[in-house]
């Protein structure tokens, strides 16, 4: 292994790796999946907790120093403490693991104080919307009072920052970007604005209706004043001061707006696929190997293989793109 194995062709290395547990969710975004029919990965192919840090520590001996979990949903993997304590306990060269998690919230309230004791160290909480029948629209589920229930016990269980991630669209819950943003400053939450990608399970998205990092920026500056802030670093988010500051309000445009070049992003899915990009259409399975018997060498010659052939970019703009085959429920965010 090379000094920096995590190091791909363009020179960016790779300390974050997203860990999906699961393809399940207890929504159905309708930017997400689809309200029914939704073909689950079988549980046999789904990687078991002691595979699954197996792979985690071994990337952690690669150069990992923060992991993401996400789902599907993954407050419905039952054996999530004991997911996150294991992370915890790893240290790589850099120190201890960061372990962080992307979650809808709902059920939250009942397991906040165990995953922070177990080492959780931040939640970033999906919230598209404050009215409670855009969110039965949105997410096909009437459940914003047991949204809105879990981010309060993420805030009383000790996370700080709480993240909101909110993804607006177009004619749905656009004309809220500035209410959102107005509730998270009354509370102490870090709102992020991320533009709509083509990772539905319908292939239903379109440029057209995709409402745009710029138009985001354009509805709230009608009522704050934004200041860009100079330091982004590797971070997939453009954060603004809000009128001065200390609060901030961030956009994520990995459409409009790539962050490619400074990408340091990894991901597992539940079922053992390395992807080095969330747009790639191929991946790399270490499942397979991993339970033929492999040694932690050979399969960290398949990450560092597989990150040598990682592209540039996503290439989202080329007409020739081509949106990749599972949804982003099964790719994990």
């Amino acid at each position: 292994m090379t000094e920096q194995p995590l190091t791909d062709g363009f020179g960016r290395r790779h300390r974050d790796l997203r860990v999906s547990l699961t393809d399940r969710c207890s929504l159905r975004c309708t930017y997400c999946m689809p309200e029914q029919g939704v073909p689950w990965l079988a549980k046999p192919t789904l990687l078991s907790t002691e595979e699954l840090l197996r792979l985690v520590a071994m990337a952690v001996d690669l150069g990992v120093t923060e992991v993401r979990l996400t789902g599907g949903e993954p407050l419905l993997r039952r054996d999530l403490v004991d997911v996150v304590a294991g992370i915890a306990a790893m240290t790589g060269d850099d120190g201890p693991v960061e372990v962080s998690m992307t979650t809808n919230a709902l059920g939250l309230d009942r397991v906040a104080d165990d995953l922070r004791a177990a080492g959780l160290a931040r939640v970033n909480i999906s919230l598209d919307t404050l009215r409670p029948d855009t969110f039965r629209e949105l997410a096909r589920r009437d459940r914003l009072d047991d949204t809105l229930r879990g981010v309060r016990a993420a805030a009383e269980a000790g996370f700080h920052p709480v993240k909101l991630n909110t993804v607006l669209l177009r004619g749905v819950n656009d004309q809220e970007a500035v209410d959102l943003l107005a509730f998270a400053l009354e509370h102490g939450y870090q709102l992020r604005f991320i533009e709509q990608m083509p990772l539905d399970a319908g292939h239903t998205w379109t440029r057209h209706g995709m409402v745009t990092g710029e138009e985001i920026l354009d509805r709230l500056r009608t009522a704050h004043r934004l200041q860009p802030v100079p330091t982004r670093g590797s971070a997939p988010a453009e954060l603004f001061l809000v009128d001065g500051g200390p609060e901030t309000v961030g956009v994520i445009a990995s459409v409009t707006a790539p962050f490619c070049g400074a990408c340091d992003r990894l991901r597992l899915t539940a079922d053992g696929q390395l992807r080095t990009c969330l747009f790639a259409t191929g991946e790399t399975d270490l499942r397979t190997p991993l339970r033929a018997g492999a040694g932690d060498e050979a399969l960290q010659r398949l990450v560092t293989s597989a990150l040598a052939g990682k592209r540039a970019g996503h290439d989202i703009d080329d007409p020739a793109f081509l949106q990749p085959p599972r949804p982003m429920s099964a790719i994990g965010g």
